[in-house]
């Protein structure tokens, strides 16, 4: 199975209104719910490629009760969360239908206790145990150390299995230094850690901090990875109009189930370019349009890089 770690998961909920008038009262038309954190949209998007996908982290209060009933409902994916004191964190999108604009806000999440990191803990070992590798995603609650992926990646290391790491800020920064086996930043996330704006020179410097391999990605022009032996560039043939929320996380698991797979570097960044893009057309993060998945995946080009090559 494929373990997928959320320690921010939240309670994503969306309104939709017909125009977002600032400072005025809007009528809400439409309000849906779903579990939302990037390593269950990862998780989610895996169940869907035929993977087994375990998903833990932490869920706590009716938020958190909510969002484990909607994942038991919604899909397949193996539900490990972790019990905390605190509630869930909620994020609230508010999507204008006149513009396709949506604005997002994010709560901070629970504070995490000292024993109820010791029990996440307990349960992280216990799954490593039967994973072919592990995907660390996303922010980090309140009271959980901002080394924590350090000590998640040295840990599924010595229990030999594959990490990848998809954070950003310092919790990525102290991250590479565990050096795990991929991390994938975006191209914002990608300049805040190097100081560069040039996604190439970027990646390796990241490499040189310590990750064995960085997969960059960089929206409409799809991904870059740069590897000890080389690296290739992919994009969808054209532009994909859409919601881009989640495409990060389908690239994840396209990346992890190209891993476990076995696959060559151009396959396993052609899947994830095309799940990504396939994102775009779906409506909600944590799913992919399957026809433009299959449509796009046939007419990706990979380019490798003599540059880094």
């Amino acid at each position: 199975m494929i373990l997928t770690v959320t320690l921010n998961a939240a309670l994503d909920i969306t309104y939709r209104v017909p125009r977002l008038q600032p400072h005025s009262t809007n009528r809400v038309t439409e309000v849906s719910e779903r579990p939302g954190g990037k390593g269950l949209n990862v998780a989610r998007v895996l169940t869907a490629l035929g993977h087994e996908a375990v998903a833990t982290g932490f869920a706590g209060g009716g938020s958190g009760d909510a969002l484990r009933s909607l994942l038991a409902q919604e899909t397949s994916v193996t539900d490990a969360l972790v019990p905390v004191g605190g509630a869930t964190r909620r994020t609230v999108a508010v999507v204008d239908e006149a513009t396709g604009d949506t604005t997002q806000l994010n709560e901070p999440g629970p504070i995490v206790t000292p024993a109820e990191w010791d029990a996440f803990m307990s349960t992280y070992r216990e799954l490593l145990v039967d994973a072919r590798a592990v995907a660390l995603c996303g922010s980090l609650p309140p009271g959980v150390p901002v080394d924590v992926y350090a000590r998640l990646t040295r840990a599924a290391r010595t229990a030999d299995v594959p990490v990848l790491l998809d954070t950003s800020g310092e919790p990525l920064r102290r991250g590479l230094a565990a050096r795990p086996d991929l991390a994938k930043p975006n191209a914002d996330e990608l300049a805040a850690l190097t100081g560069s704006t040039e996604p190439l020179r970027a990646a390796r410097d990241a490499r040189r901090r310590g990750a064995h391999t960085v997969a960059a990605s960089l929206g409409a022009d799809g991904m870059l990875v740069v590897t000890a032996d080389g690296a290739w560039q992919a994009a969808p043939p054209r532009r994909i109009a859409g919601n881009p929320t989640g495409a990060g996380d389908s690239a994840v698991a396209g990346l992890l189930s190209g891993l476990v797979e076995d696959l060559p570097w151009p396959a396993r960044l052609a899947r994830a370019v095309a799940l990504s893009a396939a994102t775009v057309r779906a409506p909600a993060a944590g799913e992919f349009d399957r026809g433009t998945y299959e449509e796009l995946l046939e007419r990706i080009t990979v380019t490798e890089h003599p540059a880094a090559a």
